[in-house]
């Protein structure tokens, strides 16, 4: 018999799936709250401070990742001291890492504007903007340990408050700093830096049993070499695996730009569904990530079928659903997405490729959650090194044969090897799992 059901796969699914919904909605809220000053520089000012933000923070992903697949071994294993100081060593390496960031700023944010200088006015409003939310960076980066740590323990509904707390205070104090108190692009980071600081404070909060009767021997064992060498290794690894990805996607548009503007545009809509199919299906890999680290943790090899076969299956139904919705409503989302004619004709002679991806990509995204729960990160970055060598051939051959249709079929080989590649690893985890 196996603990791993339908029902305890949604259950974990569900939440994540409901949190990834809020996500966009800040973003937007964010635009329109900032559009009502009637001036761009301000506009853009917030817009490029929060990019360039998110790609200092983007570099430590990983530790959401790692923590998650260290905690779910943890729990499975029945160590409660271990889970606890998987959660302490997380914070102190995301309050570190905030620290230096925080001290590193002037140096930072000097390199960024230089990579992608702006108008004078925009970079000093830019600046008024970082220079308020850099001191958010410790609150942001132990927020990914709290959260991997809460998903390894399958408490995705904590998660779910705390990205409903977050963004909505971030929301009503835009409002409020902004057009109450008409404070201007300094309101919208300090309601954004107000959101972060208290989101720590209630993860700590929703994670508090970590702090409880086993935190005496959680410390003892902060130190302890093997698990220290366990959680950089992954993360290394996770690190790793999410920069060759992010280059994969950072090529697709510079290629796509040689085709004109008007086709750079198109893809830049249709990149949209692939972000909507990721927030539609990341609950389920945060449900392997869990129940397969749990599995793992517990050495039950019925449970790791089971957890990898159940999330398989309602991967494979979400990806089916998904691409109904785009066959049937993509050309409406695509007219949503923009006004110009000429971007929408193009765009809807690519959609076919979007109709697809969901079920081209939906397993190796599954086995992401399934590795990282594993924490058999080295074979998934394996995995993704070949992977992207097969995108580069097929980029090679492909892009010349067929244009734009060859750079979207080549993103598709590469989402079909990372399947292939994970596919052939995955008895790596059943018999991790069987060992005594």
């Amino acid at each position: 018999m196996t603990s791993v059901t339908h029902g305890r796969v949604l259950r974990i699914a569900a939440p994540i799936v409901l949190s990834n919904a809020t996500v966009p909605l800040l973003g937007a809220v964010d635009t329109a709250v900032v559009g009502q000053l009637g001036d761009p520089a301000s506009l853009g000012a917030v817009g490029i401070g929060a990019v360039i933000l998110a790609t200092l923070y983007w570099a430590f992903g990983f530790l959401r990742m790692s923590t998650s697949g260290l905690a779910a071994q943890a729990q499975g294993a029945g160590d409660m001291g271990e889970r606890s100081a998987v959660l302490l060593r997380a914070l102190i390496v995301g309050g570190l890492a905030g620290l230096a960031l925080v001290a590193a700023q002037v140096a930072l944010f000097a390199g960024a504007f230089a990579l992608a200088p702006a108008s004078a006015r925009v970079e000093a409003l830019a600046h008024q903007y970082l220079a308020i939310r850099i001191w958010g960076a410790p609150a942001t980066i132990a927020l990914y340990a709290l959260t991997g740590w809460l998903v390894g323990l399958e408490r995705t509904r904590a998660v779910l408050v705390l990205q409903l707390w977050q963004n909505g205070l971030n929301i009503g104090l835009d409002l409020w700093f902004v057009l109450g108190l008409d404070w201007g692009v300094p309101g919208v980071a300090g309601a954004t830096l107000i959101a972060e600081w208290t989101g720590l404070a209630l993860a700590l909060w929703l994670a508090r049993d970590a702090f409880g009767a086993a935190l005496r021997q959680a410390v003892i064992r902060l130190g302890d070499r093997i698990a220290i060498r366990r959680m950089f290794s992954a993360s290394r690894d996770i690190m790793g695996r999410t920069v060759l990805l992010q280059l994969s996607f950072t090529t697709f548009v510079f290629l796509g730009a040689r085709f004109g503007d008007v086709t750079l545009a198109a893809n830049q809509v249709l990149m949209q569904f692939l972000e909507i199919t990721a927030y539609a299906l990341d609950g389920l890999a945060f449900a392997a990530e869990a129940l397969i680290g749990q599995a793992v943790g517990a050495r039950s090899l019925a449970d790791t079928r089971a957890a990898g076969r159940i999330t398989m299956q309602w991967g494979l139904g979400g990806a089916a659903a998904l691409a109904l919705v785009f066959a049937a409503a993509g050309p409406i989302i695509i007219d949503l997405m923009t006004t110009s004619e000429e971007v929408r004709i193009e765009a809807r002679a690519y959609l076919p490729w979007l109709v697809v991806a969901p079920l081209i990509g939906v397993a190796a995204w599954i086995y992401d959650g399934i590795f990282i729960g594993a924490l058999l990160t080295g074979d998934m970055l394996r995995a993704m090194l070949a992977s992207v060598a097969i995108y580069a051939l097929a980029l090679a051959v492909l892009v010349p044969l067929a244009g734009n249709h060859g750079l979207w079929a080549a993103l598709m080989v590469m989402n079909a090897a990372r399947t292939l590649t994970l596919w052939r690893l995955y008895p790596k985890v059943l018999a991790l799992s069987a060992r005594p």
